[in-house]
């Protein structure tokens, strides 16, 4: 008989072309040898290029997937993405306020790759007063942070601001992710326990990255559940999210036309 691996949950949308969401994170814990468990917030039709149907799933049933999981296994650490309404937001951070013990990311996903709103608008306030102050870790990518701030991030130096501001805030560390700013690097700055780490590293060009946020935040969570430091949590993690993009590959559309997906099979090394 062999040792049982640590545990990790997410708590996310479910992608059907699996590059991003519950699929993407199971795939991302394979990778790490982690066992991974769901809790599916929303049933979403989409692809890389196109977000057909958001169907949310009723909040008890929500909530009864969580309190499962939690109790039947000794999970180490929870990553959240796609809550789609405040109602799920709240349900989830009561339940996970009960659970102190636990590493919990939170992606605080609001908007597709293709522009698709993924959060309903009151959710953002749910956020803000029950979920991020529980948080171990909060993920947003630029346009997450300016909806959280309510200002706008031009350049590296507001980037770096910001990312200490939402720390700030919140109280928690911070992973900022910079790869919406122009330039040839993208830089990630990370805020833990009020020291600021810069994670820079040349912009892999590739034809679609859908699913980046959530593979990103899901192997951080992988890492915390073995054990690992932030630091070197992120590190690990922004290794592999290069070697899914350099490895990327492209399907070709039955109807015409392709589809572009990350790797999240590689293994590196």
């Amino acid at each position: 008989m062999t040792n049982a691996p640590p545990v990790a949950l997410t708590i996310a949308g479910s992608d059907c072309s699996a590059g991003a969401g519950i699929q993407a994170d199971l795939k991302t814990f394979q990778h790490f040898a982690v066992h991974g468990l769901t809790a599916i917030t929303c049933v979403v039709a989409e692809s890389a290029t196109l977000v057909r149907a958001v169907h949310p799933v009723p909040v008890a049933l929500l909530r009864d997937q969580v309190s499962l999981m939690l109790d039947l296994f000794p999970v180490a650490a929870v990553k959240t993405g796609m809550l789609f309404s405040a109602a799920h937001v709240r349900a989830v951070a009561e339940l996970l306020a009960a659970q102190p013990r636990l590493a919990l990311v939170v992606d605080p996903v609001m908007i597709a790759s293709t522009g698709t709103p993924l959060l309903e608008p009151d959710a953002l306030q749910a956020y803000r007063e029950s979920l991020l102050p529980l948080a171990k870790l909060i993920t947003p990518n630029l346009p997450e942070a300016e909806a959280l701030l309510g200002h706008t991030i031009s350049n590296k130096e507001e980037l770096v601001a910001a990312a200490c501001q939402l720390a700030e805030i919140f109280k928690t560390n911070i992973l900022l992710k910079g790869g919406h700013l122009d330039g040839p690097e993208c830089l990630d700055v990370l805020v833990v326990d009020g020291e600021t780490i810069n994670f820079c590293g040349p912009r892999q060009v590739v034809a679609g990255s859908h699913g980046t946020g959530c593979t990103l935040s899901a192997a951080v969570t992988a890492e915390l559940a073995m054990g690992a430091t932030l630091p070197t949590a992120v590190g690990a993690a922004k290794a592999y999210l290069t070697s899914t993009l350099k490895h990327s590959y492209v399907f070709r559309c039955p109807g015409g036309g392709t589809i572009h997906a990350l790797n999240q099979g590689t293994v590196i090394g």
